[in-house]
């Protein structure tokens, strides 16, 4: 992400709470600029439209997942640990995240396809696809199908634990994980 100017990073955290706290619709621009203390005109001459404005949430939001996700696979001491990883995360980022998967959330409020966050949404969802493809694939594990089927029980068990309140299914698709990595693996001789 660019540097913002103080101004606009307000303007971007003021935004990015209340986005993420009360839905993207629901929250006008007035309301973003009134409580980040800036002018309407400040807004649009920062992000140019609240299209740009919700981008730039998402993008931020990306890059602070990004970020842990990363983390946590470089902190991994083994090869089957680095593909868990982005579900060792989940537990930590629900505790500050407890609607659910902000990405999830703002596909179903952003219909149009043309829209800038949807490009953000798509890129997220490959990139964690890719990073799980990525990791079985160093781990020695050659199964194509494997990475979307961790991406399945990983998004699923966001969705689980925020509409269901089933915080247990972090848990759950962890092990699924696990066990779905250990029937692939191949046995060291």
């Amino acid at each position: 992400m660019t540097t913002l100017t103080p101004g606009a990073r307000r303007i971007l955290d003021v935004a990015s709470e209340l986005f993420y706290a009360h839905g993207i619709h629901a929250v006008g621009v007035d309301t973003i600029a009134a409580e980040s203390g800036v002018t309407k005109r400040t807004l649009y001459d920062r992000f140019g439209s609240k299209d740009e404005l919700v981008a730039a949430y998402l993008r931020a939001r990306d890059e602070r997942w990004r970020a842990r996700v990363t983390a946590a696979v470089e902190a991994a001491d083994d090869p089957i640990g680095r593909v868990l990883a982005p579900f060792a995360v989940l537990e930590e980022w629900t505790a500050e995240s407890d609607r659910g998967c902000a990405f999830v959330n703002a596909f179903a409020e952003l219909d149009d396809p043309a829209h800038p966050g949807r490009a953000v949404i798509a890129d997220e969802k490959h990139w964690l696809e890719e990073l799980f493809a990525a990791e079985l694939a160093r781990a020695g594990i050659d199964d194509a199908d494997l990475a979307l089927h961790l991406l399945l029980l990983h998004e699923g068990a966001l969705v689980t634990y925020a509409v269901a309140e089933r915080p247990a299914a972090l848990r759950i698709a962890r092990e699924g994980a696990l066990r779905a990595c250990e029937q692939k693996s191949v046995p060291e001789h």
